[in-house]
């Protein structure tokens, strides 16, 4: 008797009933949507992660000393380890380099020139062959393969054959080149600790050339006498999981102690994978927890909306209970009605929800930040995915059933004497509850903004989940919405007044109703403030997030492009690099750069030159960064520069003629027209007249080209025991004379420099310093003081203090100077000019310059290109996933408002159906009737909508710039800053405005026909 007595009692509520089951079937589908997405998420981003990480972040590597007899061994021991740490066997190349050997020809001289000879596993399938063939182990002779950069150097051709000896090793050895090879990607991390098989050649107190590449069979037979030997591990990392990554970071760190107690004590493993496997799944952690909070304010939603549902179903059927009661119905009897019933709505949304997720995850896929990012959201109902629906929709039946239960023990007199009574204030304002849950809420918040994550230390020392730090937000917004509640009597009443002074009858009593039964139309209210609140802070919190990528692009980048690479190389050299890089399609602006750690009065900071001129047109400094524009910062920047002599034409070579007292060293000083300094050896000078030849040609390598004219700057000396002076007494140009090039300096026991021209002004040195270099040096902006750089005392003026530079890391001190005043004060001092490390350029569009150097490997350059920059961040699952959590959310939200609006508004207007009858008869017009529902309804709207957008603007400045991170769980540089999409905004609100209206309308015009919901 009891189940059909459950399904007619259902049945016989169909709108209260149905939007139950619309609101369960919602919560549960798009929770179930939300814990689907977010494991999607951050197993997408730990599989992007890993396909996209480098060489240099994946790759592990293991060293020690070998000889041919110990090298087996160790080999075995080195591969099984690294079998068991990953679970399976990774490729694994071993690579090796030898003693030095002596250059064929040069044996038996004091200081000759050097050979080494190395082996890679599998070097064929990273190089290609110019000329010859891949060497074959065997033979007489030792088959050698060489770099083609090797081969310019040392003059090496296929088909050669020489004979040398170690320096350690007297045992002959003979060669034959047999091919020669070019990296196909030289400036790639796998051979960032190969300089010289990427240049050929190394210069230093002796010249070493090579490595001649040989089959590892030959160099373990030939050439292991306790040389170093290196594995390579490159796994397979594309199907890693966030599960694995913490298990995987600790068997990797184990690797180089159990390899010390297991057989190859000398080993030594290195690698940043461990520590990127350990920031990873902290960043997936945070990531999920992160998604919590939109997950958090949709259930509180969605909880406040089932309760008002039950609250009108429970009011409309209070009278029935009270019945039910006095014919003998007990506590119990009436709880199994009212459980059965709420399980009658609940139990098939459990069911149906892990259907209906997977398509809701499809829509969300097609949003443009997450079809760019690649990831392709296909999860399938599982096990897990039941489990929440079932505890989300049994959860919601609790709920639903309440508060029936709550009003089962009046009596039928109870209940009349309680109907039709109400208050100006609910019982959560009269306990203060509301002011309670402030204080929770404040205390979370406080707690975001103090870790910047919702993840903290546990107290085992690992990390965790924080409760209360999650729950900040959506508890930051129910409060926000009870304190607003507040407001409805007092303007309810305000309202009233007003209206009441009018002729109109719509607005009078419309007020009128309003401000008598304000605790009906609060329930409302608060609904659709959360609802507003939730979709503006969603709204908000995506426009940041996106915002703040272009910004971190910006920051990192410095410039639309920047280049950097070594500042001389075979194929550019010094003056050649900028007249290639300035030539590439679509760029408009160029600048030569220095940037490099510096110590600045005892302090490591990042020192960047760059021409004050170009400033504006470079230099991406985000406004609140600095209380100087770029364009007040450039012009302050600009100090004294050296003066020159040009060298007339666009020789190829100098002929410098100079008087020495002493043999001296002397380096010649010139510039190109493009701002690059450069100085030239005239070698030690011996006393008397010299004569120097200079090649400039090869200043500007084999491929590049030097942009004229040319600038001489000055003459450098090193030190000497005693006073000597150096004049130069001409200088001629492709031999042309070049007039007033006479120029002396005089070295005592220190270093002594002479320029041509005007030398540099003894004035201070400006500098742009960040705020905490500033405040380390206490100094301010406008403010002269002496500073050490690079150990050496400069008096510097404050030309402007930044709160962050751009290219510099996360509180990383950093000083900002003029390119052309950096070289006039290293001139003055005798110190050599500063390099150009890199080349800032400005493109409106960098792609064609980004596709022409990649067809230049050989220039040694690497790339930072804003746009790529932005793009890699916006794409990266882990960093973008919140913004379809928000998205999911935010459409769910604005369901639930529409929803709980529609029945409010219908059971209103059909319990004052008499009332509506009386107007009428009255003779009360349809367009009086809708006026008066109208404003009825326009009170809760119009409410709803200022509070929840004021309560948006003071969460959204509280959590969002605190909930958006990089991909890797850390703070954002620069800083975040609230981004609130007015125009967006407006439109949702119009929209939803709209939505409501036509609701009322709706309504108005069945209660005009008389169609408003009959009882039964």
């Amino acid at each position: 008797m009891r189940g059909p007595l459950v399904v007619k009692r259902a049945f016989s509520e169909p709108l209260l009933l149905l939007a139950a089951f619309g609101a369960i079937l919602l919560a549960t589908t798009t929770l179930v949507a939300l814990t689907m997405y977010a494991s999607s998420i951050a197993d997408a981003g730990v599989r992007r992660t890993m396909e996209t990480a480098s060489f240099r972040q994946t790759a592990a590597v293991i060293s020690a000393p070998v000889t041919a007899e110990t090298f087996p061994g160790y080999d075995r021991a080195v591969r099984d380890e690294l079998t068991r740490a990953y679970g399976a066997t990774p490729a694994i190349g071993t690579s090796f380099r030898s003693d030095s050997y002596v250059m064929p020809g040069q044996d038996g001289e004091p200081q000759p020139e050097l050979l080494r000879f190395g082996s890679y596993d599998g070097l064929d399938r990273h190089a290609r062959l110019v000329s010859g063939s891949w060497p074959r182990p065997g033979g007489p002779a030792v088959e050698a393969a060489i770099s083609l950069p090797a081969a310019s150097a040392a003059g090496f051709e296929v088909g050669r054959e020489f004979t040398t000896k170690g320096r350690l090793d007297p045992r002959p050895v003979t060669v034959r080149v047999v091919g020669v090879f070019q990296l196909t990607d030289p400036a790639g991390e796998r051979w960032a600790n190969e300089p010289l098989l990427t240049r050929g050649v190394e210069r230093g107190d002796f010249t070493t050339y090579g490595p001649l590449m040989i089959p590892r069979e030959t160099f373990l037979a030939r050439f292991a006498t306790s040389v170093n030997a290196t594995w390579t591990a490159e796994p397979d990392l594309g199907a890693l999981t966030p599960e694995r990554l913490r298990p995987l970071a600790d068997a990797l760190g184990q690797v180089g102690e159990r390899l010390k107690q297991g057989g190859c004590p000398s080993c030594v493993a290195s690698g940043r994978l461990p520590e990127i496997l350990t920031q990873l799944d902290t960043a997936s952690l945070v990531a999920r927890s992160t998604m919590l909070i939109p997950v958090l304010q949709l259930l509180l939603l969605a909880a406040y909306a089932l309760m008002l549902t039950a609250r009108l179903l429970a009011e409309h059927r209070r009278m029935e209970v009270a019945l039910l009661r006095s014919r003998g119905a007990g506590t119990g009897r009436l709880a199994a009605l009212a459980g059965g019933e709420a399980l009658l709505v609940a139990l098939p949304c459990a069911i149906v929800a892990p259907f209906l997720g997977p398509p809701l995850l499809a829509l969300v896929g097609e949003l443009p930040w997450i079809r760019s990012t690649g990831v392709r959201l296909a999860p399938s109902a599982d096990l897990g995915t039941f489990l929440v629906s079932s505890a989300v929709a049994l959860a919601a039946a609790v709920l639903l059933a309440l508060p029936a239960l709550a009003g089962a023990r009046r009596t039928y007199v109870e209940e009349q004497s309680a109907r039709g009574r109400g208050g100006g204030r609910g019982l959560v304002e009269r306990a203060g509850a509301d002011l309670a849950l402030l204080v929770v809420a404040g205390l979370a918040i406080w707690q975001l903004r103090r870790y910047g994550a919702p993840v903290t230390t546990t107290a085992g020392g690992g990390l965790g989940i924080d409760p209360l730090i999650i729950s900040g937000p959506a508890l930051a917004l129910l409060t926000g919405g009870m304190l607003g509640l507040r407001l409805v009597p007092r303007v309810s009443k305000l309202a009233a007044r007003l209206t009441a002074r009018r002729r109109t009858l719509a607005p009078a009593l419309g007020a009128w109703q309003v401000s008598r039964r304000p605790l009906t139309y609060a329930g409302p209210a608060l609904l659709l403030t959360m609802a507003i609140a939730i979709g503006v802070v969603s709204l908000a919190t995506a426009a940041t997030w996106r915002t703040s990528q272009l910004d971190q692009a910006r920051h990192q980048a410095g410039a639309d492009l920047r280049l950097s690479g070594p500042p001389d190389g075979p194929e550019l050299g010094a003056l050649g690099r900028g007249t290639a890089f300035t030539a590439l399609p679509g760029v408009t602006a160029h600048s030569p750069a220095f940037r490099g750690q510096s110590e600045v009065s005892g302090e490591s900071a990042l020192l960047l030159g760059l021409d004050a001129a170009r400033l504006g047109e470079l230099f991406h400094l985000r406004a609140d960064l600095s209380e100087q524009s770029v364009a007040q910062l450039s012009r302050a920047l600009a100090g004294s520069r050296a003066g020159g002599l040009a060298l007339p034409g666009e020789p190829a070579t100098l002929t410098v003629r100079a008087e020495a007292d002493a043999a001296l060293p002397v380096r010649l000083v010139l510039s190109d027209a493009l701002g690059v300094w450069r100085d030239l050896p005239l070698g030690p000078l011996r006393e008397g007249g010299n004569q120097v030849e200079l090649d400039l040609k090869e200043l500007a390598g084999r491929s590049g080209k030097i942009t004229y004219p040319l600038t001489l700057r000055g003459l450098i000396a090193g030190a000497s025991r005693a006073e000597a002076t150096v004049k130069v007494t001409g200088i001629s140009a492709d031999g042309r004379e070049v007039p007033d090039a006479a120029l002396s300096v005089t070295a005592t026991d220190r270093p002594a420099a002479a320029a041509y021209g005007p030398g540099a002004a003894p004035g201070p040195l400006p500098v742009v310093l960040t705020a905490d270099l500033a405040a380390a040096l206490k100094l301010n902006a406008g403010q002269t003081g002496p500073v050490s750089i690079d150990r050496r005392v400069l008096q510097v003026t404050v030309a402007g203090v930044v709160d962050s530079m751009p290219t510099a890391v996360a509180g990383q001190q950093a000083l900002l100077v003029d390119w052309g005043t950096l070289q006039a004060y290293e001139l003055g001092a005798a110190q050599p000019p500063r390099p150009a490390t890199e080349w800032w350029l400005a493109a409106a569009d960098p792609a064609p310059a980004r596709a022409a150097l990649r067809e230049q490997p050989g220039w040694d350059v690497s790339v930072v290109d804003e746009r790529e920059l932005a793009a890699k961040l916006r794409d990266d699952p882990l960093a973008s996933g919140l913004q379809g959590a928000l998205m999911l959310g935010f459409g769910a939200a604005l369901v639930f408002a529409g929803l709980g609006f529609l029945v409010n508004a219908a059971v209103a207007a059909r319990e004052r159906r008499a009332e509506f009858a009386v107007l009428r008869a009255l003779g009360t017009s349809a367009r009086q009737m809708f006026g008066l529902l109208a404003v009825e309804q326009a009170f809760v709207v119009g409410l709803s909508l200022a509070a929840g957008t004021g309560l948006a603007v003071a969460v959204g400045a509280l959590v969002v710039p605190h909930i958006v991170l990089t991909g890797q769980a850390s703070a954002v540089t620069p800083g975040v800053l609230l981004e609130i999409p007015w125009g967006a905004t407006g439109l949702m609100l119009a929209l939803v405005a709209a939505v409501l209206f036509a609701i009322v309308a709706g309504l108005a015009r069945r209660l005009r026909r008389g169609q408003i919901l009959e009882d039964r």
